[in-house]
């Protein structure tokens, strides 16, 4: 149990069964022909590893930084999103769509703006070259979980090593924007 930020593959993010997509796709191309941009194809199945990393720490220190170093606008679009898809979108767009994450609507941000954001509190925290960049399975929450992290934190000692909570959540949001635009998929909380 608990909060996870997954990737979605084409097949689900069409899907009109229960944990599909369909309602959230259709909505959003819907909004994106409104703007004048093209519709929103996730790549086919298949094209790679995928994307899972579960919400375990606090997220005190992270909202700490952010609002020391972000305007309001920046932390609504590094934080607020429900579905993160891989195109580049001016502002955010909210759909009067419910999901299994959200009950009213659905924010759905674009990951070049969040991987912008991301990298610009990855500079400020001076994140390590050793933490992992691709990312599967429970990657990074295992190697901030599980002693990598601290023992890296105990020889850099930098920004991100005093408050390693902080910087699981800086790579966290930094290594999904990278996923989705690599991967060609939406990222969702599940």
């Amino acid at each position: 149990m608990g909060i996870y930020l997954v990737s979605v593959g084409a097949e689900e993010w069409f899907g009109e069964e229960e944990g599909g997509w369909g309602e959230v796709a259709s909505a959003l191309n819907q909004e994106l022909r409104r703007r004048g941009l093209p519709p929103f194809e996730p790549v086919p199945d298949g094209s790679g590893q995928a994307f899972e990393e579960k919400l375990v720490p606090s997220m005190d220190g992270f909202v700490a930084l952010c609002q020391a170093h972000l305007s309001h606008e920046q932390v609504e679009t590094l934080c607020g999103w429900t579905v993160l898809v891989p195109v580049s979108l001016d502002e955010e767009v909210w759909l009067p769509v419910d999901t299994s994450f959200t009950e009213s609507s659905t924010m759905v941000a674009g990951a070049p703006q969040v991987l912008a954001i991301a990298e610009r509190l990855a500079s400020v925290i001076e994140l390590p070259a050793e933490t992992p960049e691709t990312c599967g399975n429970l990657d990074l929450t295992m190697w901030f979980m599980n002693g990598a992290a601290k023992g890296s934190a105990a020889v850099r000692t930098r920004a991100w090593s005093k408050d390693l909570d902080t910087a699981f959540y800086v790579v966290l949001f930094l290594r999904a924007a990278q996923h989705s635009i690599r991967r060609g998929c939406p990222v969702v909380y599940s």
